[in-house]
């Protein structure tokens, strides 16, 4: 990274930038127009911030761009962290944003026959399968991971698999498609994530954004 370039800040597409964008408005990051345009193919956009450029991704890759210093700061979801683990991603602030869990979900019936606690191997269909190995494992248990990127429910209906992991906000998805949460993994929200390199070339930027976002999130409270 040259320490003369713009910060860039990666920010997550769809709900969670929803909740983000108010947040960012409190740091005083204003993004030119074209941010707001839902048909435009642009993803790279000015703030009213001279030396600071936002990029919009996917949630998964906000990590990615992070970890490999092409982003120096982004907002992912602990569940992307905790998924890829990246040493190279420091995680200073939960903002308090995008909350929701994650679970294990089947059909009813196997809440009322089976007991988690009897699990010896389990095939599981997530789109976290490192946390889902990492979470069955320190039960003892096998899991075999059927990788999905979407449409996790239909899953156990299709007979593909018994049980899914994945991400919990209401339960509505859950209840339509017929499936019950079984238990619970982990709590989820949004965290501010800095690329450890930029933090230690670029201390007073990095730092500053920081304590804004901090400020911010205080000040929401």
């Amino acid at each position: 990274m040259r320490g003369n370039e713009a910060l860039v800040l990666a920010l997550p597409k769809g709900r969670i930038l929803q909740q983000v964008v108010p947040l960012l408005a409190r740091t005083g990051i204003e993004i030119e127009p074209e941010f707001d345009n839902e048909h435009s193919r642009q993803l790279r956009f000015k703030t009213n911030i001279p030396n600071l450029d936002v990029i919009r991704v996917r949630n998964f890759d906000v990590a990615t761009f992070v970890a490999f210093g092409a982003a120096h700061l982004g907002i992912a979801g602990n569940d992307v962290l905790m998924e890829f683990s990246y040493p190279e991603i420091y995680a200073p602030l939960d903002l308090k944003v995008g909350h929701c869990h994650m679970a294990v979900a089947g059909p009813p019936g196997l809440l009322a026959a089976d007991e988690p606690t009897r699990w010896s191997h389990v095939r599981v269909a997530t789109k976290y399968p490192e946390i889902t190995k990492r979470y069955f494992a320190q039960r003892g248990v096998q899991a075999e991971c059927i990788k999905l990127n979407g449409a996790m429910e239909l899953a156990p209906l299709l007979g593909l698999c018994r049980r899914i992991v994945d991400l919990v906000q209401t339960g509505s998805t859950l209840k339509a498609n017929g499936l019950v949460e079984i238990e619970r993994i982990a709590e989820i929200s949004s965290r501010l994530i800095v690329n450890r390199p930029a933090l230690k070339t670029r201390p007073d930027e990095v730092g500053d954004w920081i304590r804004r976002f901090e400020e911010a999130v205080n000040h929401a409270a």
